[in-house]
């Protein structure tokens, strides 16, 4: 029964189970959903799109995480969004032909978003919820300055290719995510920086009183937060090919924190999942693939996902887990008995 109890405690345990059941009602809908074929020269069918729409909602939620992680949170990275796409664009309309400064243009804006959070939250003192809603506000102003109330149209060739580009038959989006991931991963399970995030997220004040220079860490989480929502921005204007000030990355923050935490890491900070953000972000997608695929009218969408994201939460709560193995014990017999050994004693 140990082993039971251990596979149902484990934070993976039911995103997992929750993307395998979306997939198996996408299937049973639609017999063909998991088949890849070959079209132009590059792979296509529904995992491949699911995979390539994911990828900027992956980006930024990487961002979230660490944020989230430090007892922070970040609800202006949509605004970023549509600021690194403006800026990008910007440029593209006077000259086609500077994709690379666009691209640093986009990364820099992103950056210093980040810096300017991370300076009022760690530095400042400011709530994070306050100092980023700041952001929030008057980052689409921004945006809609840069794009002067209107839809930039994007045509650069070079610049098009990184969101809706392919790169060994698979689009270079979800090469850009798995890049970052990698990266992320690396810094966190390799180096301290992992172990300072989680302790400044656990206590604050214990990780500051033992010389850890907690604001620095703190600080650089909300640039590298703003860094990831900047390279969701350049993928979600090239793939769509123009800058919305407006509309672009409109709610995407509340997707992200969604998928942190359907992905098992802590609002209260200290423990993160990186593998289980990148799940809570698929299960959005998927989710989103589900209920436009089987029917469901536009108008009930939001409300469909709602009832998901509240089904899966209520599971991986710890009360829920503790009701869910006291009714397993009393259904299986075996469960109660104790091993032979144990009983000999």
């Amino acid at each position: 029964m140990n082993w039971i109890k251990t596979g149902l405690q484990h934070q993976l345990l039911w995103p997992l189970l929750t993307l395998v059941a979306l997939c198996g009602l996408d299937l049973a809908h639609n017999p063909a959903f998991l088949s890849v074929t070959l079209l132009d020269g590059h792979l296509f069918g529904a995992p491949i799109d699911i995979l390539n729409r994911a990828a900027p909602l992956v980006l930024v939620s990487l961002g979230m995480t660490l944020v989230i992680a430090t007892r922070g949170i970040d609800i202006s990275v949509g605004a970023v969004v549509a600021i690194a796409g403006a800026a990008a664009a910007t440029i593209l309309a006077d000259d086609p032909s500077r994709v690379g400064l666009a691209l640093v243009a986009a990364l820099a804006v992103g950056v210093l978003a980040g810096m300017w959070n991370g300076l009022l939250v760690a530095f400042v003192g400011m709530q994070p919820i306050i100092a980023t809603l700041i952001l929030m506000v008057a980052g689409r102003g921004v945006a809609q300055l840069l794009t002067g109330g209107q839809i930039i149209p994007i045509g650069a060739p070079g610049y098009l290719v990184v969101g809706g580009g392919y790169l060994a038959r698979v689009p270079c989006s979800v090469w850009v995510a798995v890049g970052a991931l990698a990266v992320t991963a690396l810094l966190m399970n390799r180096t301290a920086l992992g172990l300072f995030i989680r302790a400044i997220g656990v206590n604050p004040v214990a990780t500051r009183l033992v010389g850890l220079r907690s604001s620095a860490i703190v600080f650089g989480v909300y640039t590298f937060s703003g860094l990831t929502a900047a390279l969701a921005g350049i993928l979600i204007s090239s793939n769509v090919r123009s800058a919305d000030g407006n509309n672009a990355g409109l709610l995407l923050e509340l997707d992200a924190i969604l998928a942190v935490t359907l992905g098992g890491t802590s609002l209260l900070g200290g423990r993160f999942s990186l593998a289980g953000t990148v799940l809570g972000a698929l299960i959005i997608q998927t989710l989103t693939y589900t209920t436009y695929s089987i029917g469901v009218p536009p108008e009930a969408t939001l409300v469909v996902k709602a009832a998901v994201v509240l089904v899966v939460s209520v599971i991986q709560s710890a009360t829920a887990r503790t009701v869910l193995v006291r009714q397993l014990k009393r259904a299986l017999p075996f469960a109660n008995k104790k091993p032979a050994a144990e009983a000999a004693r």
